[in-house]
């Protein structure tokens, strides 16, 4: 199939581009994202999010090649993809150029934006990229995917969207996660129902006796949580920055590595965690049945 922007992209001398395009970007697909303008400019807005969605690949490359020294055709699903940014500049930067059945799936529960990012796709000749109208839940029993999923990706993915990506990772027994996880308010509405009863406990309390400290205290346990649940399946967990303060304050980037690691101590500081700051309650969210059996096999 020809692809649709061959001509677009030629029409456009390089030097004549930001300088923040990287090399053998589809210059018709940065226009339609709406990233760039039709004369191949970036506004301020544009630039960050580009700067954002580069960043994340940095840390996804990586992650590709290492799954393509082990087998061919790489599975990826995006939760939450939104206007699927991410998974369109992932496949025009590396999945296009592949011939082996490799294949982008992008998962939305708001049906417009399924239908336009397939109409887009069409138009640029990217055969390798399925959109899925599904909430998480249902991805994970739909039989439109893989059982097994190489990379999970989940960008700003609010509140329990995050959690339940995870879950399904760990289900589709995924090699990889790339999380960014934004809003979160579950544990901090827990934090702050027992408030009154644990506030006399100990002075650690006085970390989120003030609503504004419960929320971000609650936003921090939160990802603290996640990165032990990971680890008690066996995933060898980092965190980092994904861009500077300056161009967002949900920053933190979570990437997970299954590495079969031993699941006892990661397993009992969750326990632990939970229980000290009286979150036992959240206990099925995060000390799932999946940690408990793959304790016992380790």
């Amino acid at each position: 199939m020809k692809r649709a922007d061959s001509t677009a992209d030629k029409a456009k001398p390089a030097e004549t581009l930001a300088p923040e395009i990287r090399p053998g970007q589809s210059i018709a697909l940065l226009q339609e994202l709406h990233i760039l303008t039709r004369d191949g400019k970036l506004n301020q807005d544009s630039r960050r999010k580009l700067k954002q969605v580069y960043h994340l690949y940095q840390f996804i490359e990586p992650l590709l090649k290492e799954i393509q020294e082990d087998h061919a055709a790489i599975s990826l699903v995006d939760h939450g993809a939104g206007k699927s940014y991410l998974g369109f500049i992932l496949y025009d930067l590396f999945f296009k150029g592949l011939n082996d059945g490799s294949r982008i799936y992008g998962i939305e529960t708001r049906e417009e934006l399924v239908q336009k990012s397939t109409a887009l796709a069409q138009k640029l000749g990217f055969p390798g990229m399925s959109f899925l109208n599904l909430s998480v839940a249902e991805s994970t029993r739909s039989d439109k995917l893989p059982e097994q999923i190489d990379i999970v990706t989940a960008l700003h993915a609010c509140n329990t969207a995050t959690d339940d990506a995870i879950d399904f990772a760990l289900k589709k027994r995924a090699k990889f996660m790339v999380l960014v996880p934004c809003c979160q308010a579950e544990v901090a509405t827990v934090l702050k129902k027992n408030k009154g009863k644990d506030l006399g406990k100990s002075a650690l309390t006085e970390i989120w006796r003030h609503p504004l400290h419960t929320r971000e205290f609650g936003s921090q346990v939160t990802n603290v949580l996640r990165c032990l649940q990971l680890e008690a399946h066996g995933y060898q967990v980092n965190v980092t920055e994904l861009v500077g303060w300056e161009h967002s304050m949900k920053n933190e980037l979570i990437i997970a590595s299954y590495k079969n690691l031993p699941r006892k101590r990661p397993t009992e500081r969750l326990q632990e965690v939970l229980a000290t700051l009286g979150l036992e309650e959240m206990g099925e969210r995060f000390y799932t049945q999946h940690v408990a059996e793959a304790e016992s096999t380790t």
